[in-house]
């Protein structure tokens, strides 16, 4: 698994923990607070050094490892960060499968290993003209608005490529926007629950934003990494969208984590800035999942009060420890 620090690398080592797997995580050779983080909270997982923009070290690991499954979830995966950065985003994030995917090959190990690319909704870019009424499916037309967009088209469609070209079993899951008590405070739904406990304890007084006003299908990563493991069990490989069919604004994400802490206003509490806008911002993200729900019997458990709910209560727990 690469990624094995990022939120669903997190849910993923639990579940195939779960189902008696023995877990290979990819990561960078130095130590660092994550990676120490990883090592407490998953000692289950055998950690393997390597680097995605490095083909030699993966090389070396799909060699170690000798995987059956082979879960790429290793990016760039901020929007923000991706305009900052958008080198090192094509480095990581596009690049980066071409050198796992033939590191596979090279390795003679194309036929006996099954290999899961993540794939984003931020693909299809939000714009009118390709987005059908029930939602962005897997034959929606693609116009990313950002580096980091860009990349992953890349990524899918080389993934799609080594599909045909070797008859590799490769999946990919187009997922729409997946949030949860992992999810990194640099994301705005995670930015917004720990920033509404924060208020609750007093801790601090406002919350600066962007634009409230884009809409995303927001699930839980839970149910969305159960879903690639899915994937990778089906008799073929395939690609799939993973969304819940509903749309929601920021503003609607504000309502429901401050309505958790009892206020029904949140205007008081928030400041916009424009130092938090992106140069192109993608309108609205609405999935259509009913591919993975009939063909691999995919579902979600957890709706979109209930998400916002748990990543509230969960940062309160955990301010309140440091309180």
């Amino acid at each position: 698994m690469t990624g094995v620090t990022g939120q669903d690398g997190g849910h993923l080592a639990e579940l195939l923990h779960s189902k008696g797997y023995e877990v290979f995580g990819l990561i960078r050779g130095q130590r660092n607070a994550r990676r120490e983080a990883l090592e407490r909270e998953f000692p289950f997982v055998r950690l393997i050094e390597a680097d995605l923009t490095d083909q030699t070290s993966l090389i070396h690991a799909v060699a170690t490892s000798q995987p059956h499954e082979i879960y790429n979830l290793g990016a760039i995966s901020h929007v923000g960060y991706s305009f900052r950065n958008p080198q090192l985003t094509a480095d990581i994030t596009a690049k980066g499968v071409l050198n796992l995917l033939e590191a596979v090959r090279v390795s003679g190990l194309s036929d006996s290993t099954r290999f899961y690319q993540a794939s984003t909704s931020e693909m299809f870019g939000g714009l009118d003209y390709n987005r059908p009424g029930a939602g962005y499916n897997e034959n929606s037309l693609f116009h990313p608005r950002s580096p980091y967009g860009v990349a992953k088209l890349y990524a899918h469609w080389i993934a799609r490529n080594y599909r045909e070209s070797y008859g590799m079993f490769v999946s990919t899951g187009i997922l729409f926007n997946h949030e949860g008590e992992r999810r990194g405070l640099e994301f705005v739904t995670r930015k917004i629950t720990n920033a509404v406990a924060a208020i609750h304890l007093g801790l601090q007084d406002h919350l600066a934003l962007g634009d409230l006003w884009p809409k995303r299908d927001w699930g839980y990563a839970g149910d969305y990494v159960r879903g690639m493991w899915q994937m990778l069990q089906h008799h073929e490989p395939d690609d799939f969208v993973l969304a819940t069919g509903e749309t929601h604004s920021i503003e609607e994400f504000l309502t429901l984590a401050f309505a958790a802490i009892g206020e029904t206003d949140w205007k008081p509490y928030v400041r916009q800035d424009p130092q938090f806008r992106r140069p192109a911002e993608v309108d609205i993200l609405l999935g259509d999942p009913s591919k993975a729900e009939r063909v691999l019997g995919w579902e979600r458990t957890v709706d979109f009060p209930g998400l916002v709910s748990l990543m509230v209560q969960h940062d309160i727990q955990v301010l309140s420890r440091h309180a």
